[in-house]
């Protein structure tokens, strides 16, 4: 083989390993837009035949549970809690067989809650490849290695929180970023050290109210930003120090938004008006920057999805919007109440997936259903893709879709 052949082929190695699959170490996977490089997955499964269903392995004996799976190299990681007694789970199972392989209690932090229509597990995991990141509603977070041993563990103070903390863990180089959006004019956000759990810096938010949303790291003409929807803003916000860049008049609460072709879409997820806004201004730029605003149609605790030209967003329907205008490009009625948030691959497929009731459709400018599908375990979780592998999470069981 010649010297250039071989110089070639090691060049071209790493971007076959890395186009062949992708881990998905956070809420919305590694975007946190809920896009996959994935391509020629499942439409359907489950069924009397166990249709593409690789395998099904148990989860720990919990109550709620909305926290969605991640998965990164050959690993699959849940948490779970219970009511009573208080206990806070965190599993690791192997992706190609579904084994457990750990399972590890992390204690319970100081608040008690009393009102469990949230629950102790609303928040997705995060992971750097070394270490796991969970927050619980107990009011604590946690960082565990690869071997389920917590690394350290630290307490979320003040905890002024309506009924639960939804707002997922996300990393930032070496920090761990937490949303603590909450009542009395108590909120802020904060960076902890990544191998260490030490406060790098804290920003309190006096302004914002009661937050379940999880904030998108988003490149903004090169930099980066934090995109929060708050109670009262959509907010940019530097991410090394917890400053705001710029902000609009909107409301936020439990959807995280998405960015494309330099614009950022939001809406609370309860039917508040639907918010889209160039994000490259600074200050107030609720005159200035927002490009349009939808009112009627955003009801729907799952978050948006961007796919090229368009939008959607599954409230009583799936509506397909103009990302550029608001313009409705078509609406379809899937049927019934659906949380779980959307994820597109990277062939076109929009995927509404759960361990109960699944859509799937082709993106476009006409709605095309490809598949149908229900394995009979309703939830709230949204799905993980990896390893040409979808990962469903129940309130008993962790189902990992394939193609068989």
């Amino acid at each position: 083989m010649r010297t250039s052949q071989l110089f070639l082929i090691l060049l071209l190695l790493p971007l076959a390993q890395i186009t062949q699959s992708a881990d998905w170490p956070q809420w919305r996977g590694p975007t946190g837009q809920g896009s996959t490089t994935e391509k020629g997955l499942p439409v359907t499964w489950g069924g009397t035949s166990s249709e593409n269903v690789l395998w099904k392995s148990a989860l720990p004996a919990a109550d709620t549970s909305q926290a969605s799976p991640i998965v990164c190299k050959d690993r699959v990681f849940t948490v779970t809690a219970k009511n009573k007694p208080v206990e806070h789970h965190v599993s690791c199972y192997n992706v190609a067989d579904g084994a457990k392989l750990w399972t590890t209690n992390v204690e319970p932090g100081p608040w008690l809650l009393t009102d469990l229509r949230g629950g102790y597990a609303c928040a997705t995991p995060c992971t750097d490849g070394e270490r796991v990141y969970a927050v619980f509603g107990s009011s604590v977070i946690a960082a565990l290695d690869y071997e389920g041993k917590v690394v350290w563990r630290r307490p979320i103070e003040p905890r002024n929180f309506d009924v639960a903390i939804a707002s997922s863990p996300i990393l930032y180089k070496d920090t761990v970023i937490l949303l603590c959006d909450q009542v009395n004019k108590t909120s802020f956000l904060i960076a902890y050290d990544a191998k260490t759990g030490e406060t790098r810096w804290e920003a309190k938010r006096p302004d914002a109210n009661f937050n379940h949303s999880t904030p998108l790291l988003a490149d903004v003409s090169g930099k980066t930003q934090l995109i929060i929807p708050a109670s009262h803003q959509l907010q940019g916000v530097d991410p090394s120090n917890g400053k705001i860049i710029w902000w609009a008049a909107a409301k936020g609460d439990v959807c995280t938004p998405v960015i494309a072709n330099g614009l950022v879409y939001s809406d609370d997820g309860r039917g508040s008006p639907g918010i889209c806004v160039d994000p490259t201004g600074t200050g107030d730029v609720t005159k200035t920057h927002v490009k349009w605003s939808i009112k009627g149609r955003t009801n729907g605790m799952n978050s948006p999805l961007a796919v090229g030209e368009n939008l959607y967003k599954l409230s009583s329907n799936v509506r397909c919007m103009k990302l550029a205008t608001g313009d409705e490009v078509w609406a379809e009625k899937l049927g019934g109440d659906f949380n779980p948030s959307p994820f597109v691959t990277a062939d076109g497929i929009i995927y509404y997936a759960s361990s109960g009731p699944s859509w799937v459709f082709r993106a476009g400018d006409k709605f095309e259903l490809l598949g149908k599908s229900d394995l009979g375990e309703p939830s709230s979780c949204s799905p993980a893709v990896a390893n040409g592998r979808i990962f469903l999470k129940g309130g008993k069981s962790l189902f990992c879709i394939g193609k068989k």
